[in-house]
């Protein structure tokens, strides 16, 4: 295992010390970083004492330490995954070569836009969620709210680190410009649309780490297969994080699932009750999901194919799969032409982005699964709309398509939008259910249920956040 300098002003296992120039860098980067949490980070809970899991070794038995912390205490550190001994590059034209450990000249650009759209994505969801603390179901969802924004900020101090370490000049200016972007600002907004989109209630937040920080885990595996050894290591670690923040989403919507069906079987209505009704939960799926979708591009991408024939950035997990040239054959893309559906064959590499959507698609259709399970009795059956639906991105972005996919004129489907995506009528009515935090341990707003457990072998009554005035 890596060294791990735990007491150094950045944590790290890079040997930062022996760079002195890098970690000057840095540690002027380290204030502009600061400023940037105490302005944009969770507002009004800088000085509460917060239950959080702080990295500190890369070793999958025992990575964490658990503890009280000040989120500005917090210490965000450099952590990569250890090298792996004879790497070899898995896919594209540079096939079992070894792995790089510098930039290529060739692909210096390429991989700077990569690592500066990942990184840019890391503060812009703790910049939309900056004020839900503020109105918490419970002191256990106030904790892994800070926990989800604190590791967030860890992955951009991950995303820095590899810019100022490998991009000299170019990399220090699109660090500094990491922390002067703002989700939803229209002059200077964060670069993935997904990022700017408002989260003013829990119930977008728990459907944003559903569905939008899943899509993170797929890109963070693309990106675990680059040649780029250094981003490889840094992404593989950053998995290590990133499954808790999709368990908060993913058991956080299962179980206003529970609450409101536990009140279906009561014979109670949700909405006379305070709680989320079925229909209205279909809605937030299908809206976040959908966005979610746009973040993987366009179906047949020319980008996506250099990513891959370059080695920069491959397919989740790709040693699943038997080819790793994609040089021979076709892959059958579905496309609009003319107003119309059609299926088209192209090159598979060019059909990358999709392939790698499709396994996205498949895991957004597992946690689908185990909501229905929760109320199969009462013959709920949330689904997934098409691929086709209420797209930005790609081949049917600009047309109308119902759920079902559908194709549908614009005129109809404005007419039924509300039934399709969460009406202003929703979202006034999720926010009247979140308008007081709830602050005593133990204790659950009405709209959701406890959890089965609670966080490290803690007691659900635990007081994760200790709730006094600053």
């Amino acid at each position: 295992m890596s060294g791990v300098s735990l007491n150094e002003k950045i944590p790290n296992n890079v040997d930062l010390s022996s760079d002195k120039r890098l970690q000057r860098a840095l540690e002027q980067w380290l204030p502009g970083y600061l400023d940037w949490w105490r302005e944009m980070g969770p507002d009004g809970f800088q000085a509460h004492d917060t239950y959080l899991r702080t990295a500190n070794s890369v070793d999958a038995s025992g990575w964490a330490h658990f503890d009280y912390v000040k989120m500005p205490d917090y210490r965000w550190g450099i952590f990569l995954a250890d090298p792996e001994p004879g790497r070899t590059i898995g896919f594209g034209d540079h096939l079992g070569k070894p792995v790089w450990q510098e930039v290529p000249g060739e692909y210096r650009n390429v991989l700077r836009r990569l690592i500066v759209t990942q990184g840019d994505t890391e503060p812009a969801s703790v910049e939309q969620q900056r004020q839900l603390g503020k109105t918490c179901p419970s002191l256990y969802d106030l904790r892994n709210l800070f926990q989800v924004n604190v590791e967030e900020g860890r992955h951009l101090w991950a995303m820095v680190y590899l810019l100022h370490g490998h991009f000299g000049r170019d990399g220090r200016e699109e660090a500094e410009a990491l922390l002067r972007r703002r989700s939803g600002n229209p002059d200077r907004p964060r670069i993935l649309q997904a990022f700017n989109e408002p989260i003013d209630d829990w119930l977008s937040f728990m459907m944003f780490t559903t569905f939008t920080d899943r899509d993170g885990k797929y890109q963070l595996l693309s990106l675990a297969e680059s040649a780029f050894d250094p981003l490889s290591r840094t992404c593989r670690f950053m998995l290590t994080e990133e499954a808790h923040h999709m368990f908060v989403g993913q058991t956080g919507v299962g179980r206003i699932v529970q609450r409101t069906g536990e009140l279906v079987r009561q014979g109670k209505d949700p909405r006379k009750e305070g709680a989320i009704p079925f229909d209205m939960l279909q809605r937030y799926m299908s809206f976040w999901y959908s966005v979610s979708l746009d973040l993987f591009g366009a179906e047949v991408s020319t980008n996506g194919a250099n990513y891959f024939g370059g080695g920069v950035k491959g397919r989740a997990k790709e040693e699943r799969y038997p080819d790793h040239l994609l040089l021979d054959g076709a892959a059958t893309v579905e496309l609009m032409e003319d107003g119309r559906i059609v299926e088209r064959q192209v090159a598979p590499r060019l059909a990358v982005n999709l392939e790698v959507r499709n396994a996205y698609v498949e895991d957004c259709q597992s946690a689908i699964d185990k909501w229905n399970r929760v109320v199969a009795d009462l013959g709920v059956q949330f689904r997934l709309p098409s691929q086709r639906f209420h797209r930005g991105v790609g081949t049917f972005a600009g047309h109308f398509f119902a759920p079902d996919g559908t194709m549908i004129g614009e005129t109809e489907f404005r007419r039924r939008e509300h039934e399709f995506l969460p009406s202003a009528a929703d979202q006034q009515y999720v926010r009247s259910l979140m308008t007081k935090p709830v602050t005593r341990p133990g204790q659950f707003a009405n709209w959701i249920a406890p959890p089965a457990r609670g966080i490290n072998s803690q007691p659900v009554d635990f007081a994760y956040v200790r709730f006094t005035e600053a």
